[in-house]
């Protein structure tokens, strides 16, 4: 009994682990999607939208009811025990999960077989189980590991991620269109940003994606070190004086005041 408790609370922690270790901003992100494609269907000009204007409640209250059932699916094997094996027991029949009608079943040679040790924990491996490297524990039926739900899928969990991909996969068909253009939007806003920063940060250099991408050739910059720069005046002023200045710059002015001696 208190081996089981034992086992009990080491469960407890390993929960409490995944819903707040390194998987949670994958689970976040996941259902900040879900929720967020789901409210834009029902916020602008749907099909769902006319339903629901128009009384005809059946269809969105299913699809809200798939939305709910995927998420919870999605927790619960993210979430759960997907079969860790936590430790050894001196008895074999409770380590490989087996009746003791079942454990009189099993012949001699295929006990020997089954007798193995993990060569990373130590511990005694029923068989199909296998070291998890991430989640660093044998797991009983290993399947994969699954980064999406930051999880082993095995044993204990397997059924459910079958039945969870069977929900996303209705989900996925319901908004096929809608997702295609949230991720084309997602890739495009990406590059943009992208594009922002790296301009910013040249900006706050004083200096061009030519200068930056060609200094070697070019004749007033190949002779300047590697981090030299004679048109930079410090970050607030470059910012400011692209931002806040209007007018035509003498660049030659600043060149040479900067470096009276370059040429």
């Amino acid at each position: 009994l208190v081996q089981q408790e034992t086992l009990l609370a080491v469960r407890c922690m390993t929960m409490f682990k995944n819903v707040f270790g390194s998987g949670f901003l994958v689970r976040t992100a996941h259902v900040i999607l879900t929720w967020v494609i789901t409210l834009i269907l029902f916020l602008h000009d749907t099909e769902l939208r006319k339903q629901e204007e128009t009384g005809q409640l059946v269809q969105p209250v299913l699809f809200v009811l798939l939305v709910l059932v995927s998420v919870l699916l999605y927790f619960a094997v993210s979430l759960m025990d997907p079969g860790f094996i936590l430790s050894d027991d001196s008895d074999l029949q409770f380590t490989l999960g087996v009746t003791e009608e079942q454990q009189d079943m099993i012949p001699p040679s295929t006990k020997s077989l089954r007798q193995r040790r993990c060569g990373h924990c130590l511990l005694q491996q029923p068989m199909r189980s296998k070291h998890c490297q991430t989640c660093q524990h044998c797991v009983r039926r290993y399947d994969h590991h699954c980064p999406w739900i930051e999880n082993c899928v095995g044993e204990k969990n397997h059924r459910w991620f079958v039945l969870y991909l069977g929900e996303r996969s209705l989900w996925l068909r319901t908004n096929a269109t809608l997702l295609t253009v949230a991720v084309l939007v997602a890739l495009l806003s990406l590059i943009v940003l992208l594009l922002l920063g790296s301009h910013l940060y040249l900006v706050s250099l004083n200096t061009t994606t030519w200068e930056f991408m060609s200094r070697h050739r070019i004749s007033y910059l190949k002779h300047c070190g590697a981090d030299e720069n004679p048109f930079d005046r410090g970050t607030f002023h470059n910012l400011w004086g692209f931002f806040c200045l209007w007018g035509t710059v003498v660049w030659e002015q600043v060149y040479f005041r900067e470096g009276s001696d370059q040429v």
